[in-house]
């Protein structure tokens, strides 16, 4: 047995969809559909019942998966508690952030702490929304920071871990100009001419928060999907070069809206404002992370969900 199949499993577990999954687990579909196959062979029990769509799990794959998840959470635990001692890591605070959040709100966060508190000894890990929700859950770091919306689940259930919201953000249709300024493409498009979409991958926390707001619109856009990446960044650029319609993080465009490179593509009934959080696991932390958690639910305490005082503005 392989420690990659719980992780397989896990994933399926969460996603129901192999295809989802197997992107998740950067993958082929048939790769790692033969995986999960192994792990059942492996247990001698049917885990998934592949007749429903989505797929669900069989009772025994409902059972096995507290098992696997307990498995992964302290395998992966010891393994980095063992490398803390190792490197003599007991005072460095691990933190796994999305592509869009390392680049520009994680930094402007941590200078605003340490000039309040000192310099702090920080990892920080860059991956997808996706991988650092796994990366918490295996134990392979303290810390999450992604955006987040009420709409979407991200696999991190209150009973097990605890967050804290740090600023917000907006998603803003955006397209390049034409040569009167105005968008190239924009909203709400029409069925004779649909607007050149360019959205997220399904695994993206940010492209999910999207396409809710969009099933659920009054003015029922006329889409036409011509691209998808996980990746903010790329978005940007292929937007900027005019291949249509994205949703950005309005942090992450604030030049390029001012200079006139992007414009917004629709009134503010298109506009999504989307949180930005830090999440940790429940269970104890060491003592540098934990001082750090304290701290930051000192300076942004909650009632009911909402900040007492204004977060820290992405720029």
């Amino acid at each position: 047995m392989e420690i990659k199949w719980l992780l397989d499993f896990q994933s399926l577990a969460e996603t129901h969809n192999f295809s989802r999954s197997a992107d998740a687990r950067a993958t082929t579909q048939p790769a790692f559909s033969r995986r999960i196959k192994a792990l059942e062979h492996w247990v001698g029990a049917t885990l998934v019942d592949r007749s429903k769509q989505p797929i669900a799990l069989t009772a025994a794959g409902e059972e096995f998966r507290i098992v696997a998840e307990e498995v992964l959470s302290r395998l992966f635990q010891a393994r980095e508690e063992i490398r803390r001692i190792g490197r003599r890591e007991e005072s460095t605070i691990s933190v796994a952030a999305t592509h869009s959040l390392s680049l520009t709100f994680f930094p402007n966060l941590i200078h605003e702490i340490e000039d309040k508190v000192g310099v702090l000894r920080i990892r920080l890990d860059s991956n997808e929304a996706s991988h650092c929700i796994h990366a918490l859950h295996a134990g392979e770091c303290h810390f999450v920071l992604c955006h987040s919306h009420p709409a979407v689940d991200i696999q991190l259930p209150e009973d097990r871990f605890a967050s804290v919201k740090l600023g917000q953000d907006r998603l803003l249709p955006v397209s390049a100009p034409d040569g009167h300024g105005d968008p190239v493409h924009a909203l709400p498009g029409s069925q004779g001419q649909p607007i050149d979409y360019l959205g997220y991958s399904e695994t993206s926390t940010i492209g999910r928060a999207v396409e809710f707001m969009l099933a659920r619109h009054a003015k029922k856009p006329a889409l036409n999907r011509v691209f998808k990446s996980q990746a903010v960044g790329v978005l940007k650029t292929i937007t900027r070069e005019g291949r249509g319609l994205a949703w950005l993080p309005e942090s992450q465009i604030v030049g390029e809206l001012a200079s006139g490179a992007l414009v917004v593509a629709g009134d503010e009934s298109w506009h999504l404002p989307i949180d930005i959080r830090l999440f940790r696991s429940r269970a104890p932390m060491p003592r540098a992370s934990e001082q750090f958690w304290d701290f930051l639910n000192a300076a942004y305490p909650v009632l009911d969900g909402s900040p007492r005082r204004p977060a820290l503005a992405p720029s």
